[in-house]
């Protein structure tokens, strides 16, 4: 065992891609709507797009700057969203500024995903404040979504939600991660932060000094220099 996983006292875990998940992912809509325009992503570009998915909202300059151009959600936010989405694709930049509208426009329309806990969370989440370790959550939504985890039945196994704009800080930044400390009650090397984006919560989590464990069901970050979990349940296994 990696002596660094011991004496741990908390698991601080994300919210959105971890604990919370889309069927279909709004990935997968995106691609199936370009297949129907006769626009074709290869396996490599579909993965060179999720990345950089990950990496824009991991509080990125480049979401900073579009946040402080458009409305933050705004109908031209998603529009410059899904230009850049269309180039991290493969796309031609000026094609993807021609199909941006039109492409956002299907998305905004039709994508209407299901939302969905894996059947493992709840055990595992049983589990770990049975056996002593103090839970919480802390994701870069921009309000509180205490709410949000009681509707899925999540709120009992926590003793704290924090939202990046309760802060105010965003993953990676090393503010929000102390702040959930703070929330918690324990030092940095006390904690473990369970997360599936790499660039918010891997980095962040180096930079706060906590222990940082991947969630990556789909090997997107094979490179990942830290613990790494493919299934929520495999967590068990970096704690006994």
């Amino acid at each position: 065992m990696d002596p660094k996983i011991k004496n741990i006292k908390a698991i601080l875990f994300d919210l959105d891609g971890t604990l919370r998940h889309h069927i279909p992912s709004g990935g997968a809509v995106f691609v199936e709507y370009l297949k129907s325009i006769n626009i074709h992503a290869s396996e490599e570009d579909r993965t060179r797009a999720e990345r950089w998915e990950h990496f824009y909202f991991a509080h990125s300059l480049e979401i900073q700057a579009d946040i402080k151009t458009f409305t933050h959600h705004s109908r031209e936010f998603w529009i410059n969203y899904s230009r850049r989405r269309l180039v991290a694709l493969g796309v031609d930049p000026k094609r993807a500024q021609e199909l941006a509208p039109e492409v956002s426009a299907h998305m905004g329309t039709n994508y209407k995903p299901d939302v969905y806990v894996p059947e493992e969370a709840p055990r595992l989440l049983a589990g770990l404040k049975q056996a002593g370790y103090i839970l919480g959550v802390v994701s870069n939504r921009e309000e509180p979504y205490h709410e949000e985890l009681k509707a899925l039945s999540l709120d009992v196994y926590f003793k704290f939600s924090l939202a990046g704009g309760e802060v105010p800080s965003f993953k990676p930044e090393p503010r929000i991660f102390q702040r959930g400390l703070e929330l918690a009650e324990v030092a940095a090397h006390e904690a473990i932060y369970v997360g599936d984006n790499y660039f918010a919560d891997i980095v962040g989590a180096h930079r706060a000094g906590l222990m940082p464990v991947l969630y990556d069901p789909t090997s997107l970050f094979p490179e990942a220099d830290c613990a790494v979990i493919r299934s929520l349940d495999e967590l068990h296994g970096l704690l006994i």
